[in-house]
């Protein structure tokens, strides 16, 4: 095979001698559980968060769990979520009894629509959980002051939820670890915070997460959000709540009963099975020291990503901007324009010249599972607009520059050739959505989603009712 027909993998794990050799030095221990290597990385992915405290897991979905059990989440009570995300978002919520309340993304956005969000928090809801796609962080200012209107609603009913006074925030931020929002870093923004550590993901452990969390502070500090001063549960006691939930309720984990004379433990309560190995923590901390470096590798290949595409009719997620720094997690495209069987098209003809991608999400109320829970498509008009058009580009740290290129030359030369074939263009989209997507793009281009600058459809605490592309193509064009 040519090495121009090479075939360049979508997302495979960076992973280097130095991490071959902790693994190797972690089975020579003869300690492979739960032990040392993990509570060294626990610390580190601590500091690094700037969290209160950290627990390292078996997946981003037990960490998402446990979080929910935490605060007491259960039978009666809802979460809410986004409708374009993975099921890992979701599905814990059904873990734990309660019930899933999707929401449908703004318009032009991978983010949740944040009124849309507000009109859904009901006296039952007793956490959101919003994605960080991509790497990149949410709009938490939007998000803090949707909530903060709703605090009249929210109804603490055990020690952990009593330590907010609004419904609590628990990111799902399995994409991104090490961005940064406003100068603060992701671990450190929300309540609590999930992150996967998965073979595909930036930083790995092969699989493997964590759960990140930061207690309310005085009234001084910026992201206090008016939370009660004196939090009714420490991060400590959180900490060995954790600990228990992901070792079956047992009160003493493997490397506490190997203390002399220490074998005798309890069982306080039927938990489950989530802990981390040392095996995996090894690897873990060999990436963590690698890891400032993978991430600036990751922003030079978005950014020769960006100027690539800068002549093709495509939208690109903004990794970096005014608001902070993404982890360059994924690299996601629209084809503007375009449907779902041009963009499949797409994907088949980049296949056929060796350059995998994928798709990042097809909505939660598109798949069987949350069809049969009563969800339906319709009524998530913008995220499926989202997906329709959708492609993700490979995007990790063995690629170099020339592959990068390739990848570009293959997506034109496959668009051409879509267009060709006649799928040609997506129907139904009036101008006026069409100048709200222009907007929205020079908004994010801008950092400039709030004040004067936003339309009152996204203006932060604006209480009025969603306003239709029309109108807000109007006031644009009057701005």
């Amino acid at each position: 095979m040519a090495e121009s027909r090479k075939p360049i993998p979508f997302s495979p794990p960076d992973i280097t001698e130095a991490e071959i050799e902790a693994v190797a030095d972690a089975l020579r221990s003869g300690w492979i559980t739960t032990g040392p290597r993990t509570k060294e990385l626990e610390r580190r992915l601590c500091a690094f968060t700037g969290a209160d405290g950290f627990v390292c897991l078996n997946s981003a979905t037990a960490a998402l769990e446990c979080a929910l059990r935490l605060l007491g989440v259960g039978p009666g009570d809802e979460v809410i979520t986004s409708a374009y995300t993975y099921t890992a978002s979701a599905s814990p919520i059904h873990h734990v009894g309660a019930k899933i309340v999707l929401v449908d993304t703004a318009p032009g956005s991978y983010e949740m629509d944040y009124m849309a969000l507000s009109d859904a928090i009901t006296e039952r809801t007793k956490a959101v959980i919003p994605v960080d796609i991509a790497g990149r962080m949410c709009d938490y200012n939007q998000l803090r002051s949707m909530l903060q209107l709703n605090r009249a609603k929210w109804r603490p009913e055990t020690d952990v939820q009593r330590c907010f006074d609004r419904v609590p925030i628990v990111a799902d931020a399995a994409h991104a670890l090490g961005a940064t929002w406003h100068d603060m870093k992701c671990g450190s923004v929300a309540d609590f915070t999930t992150f996967s550590f998965h073979a595909v993901k930036n930083f790995t452990t092969a699989e493997g997460g964590g759960l990140a969390w930061r207690l309310p502070r005085a009234a001084a500090d910026p992201m206090a959000w008016n939370a009660p001063a004196t939090p009714a549960v420490t991060s400590e006691e959180l900490y060995r709540r954790v600990m228990l939930l992901s070792l079956h309720g047992q009160s003493k984990d493997a490397l506490a009963k190997a203390k002399a004379g220490a074998w005798e433990y309890d069982i306080e309560f039927l938990g489950w099975k989530y802990n981390m190995t040392d095996i995996m923590a090894a690897i873990g901390g060999v990436q963590l020291d690698r890891y400032p470096a993978l991430l600036a590798r990751r922003r030079q290949l978005i950014e020769r990503y960006e100027r690539g595409l800068a002549d093709l009719p495509v939208t690109t997620l903004e990794h970096y901007g005014r608001w902070g720094a993404s982890s360059g997690h994924l690299m996601l495209v629209r084809l503007d324009g375009r449907e779902e069987a041009f963009r499949n098209r797409v994907i088949e003809l980049m296949a056929e010249a060796g350059v995998s991608t994928n798709v990042h999400y097809k909505p939660l109320p598109m798949m069987t599972a949350y069809r049969k829970l009563g969800f339906d498509i319709k009524d998530y008009p913008n995220a499926y607009k989202q997906f329709r058009n959708e492609i993700t580009l490979p995007l990790h740290t063995l690629l170099s520059d020339e592959d990068v290129d390739r990848v570009v030359a293959e997506l034109a030369r496959a668009m051409e050739q879509a267009e060709a074939e006649g799928l040609g263009a997506a129907t139904g989209e009036s101008a006026a959505e069409a100048r709200l997507q222009a907007y929205i793009k020079r908004m994010d281009e801008t950092g400039g989603w709030s004040g004067d600058a936003a339309p009152r459809a996204f203006a932060v605490g604006d209480e009025e009712q969603p306003v239709s592309p029309e109108d807000i193509a109007r006031e644009m064009e009057d701005r």
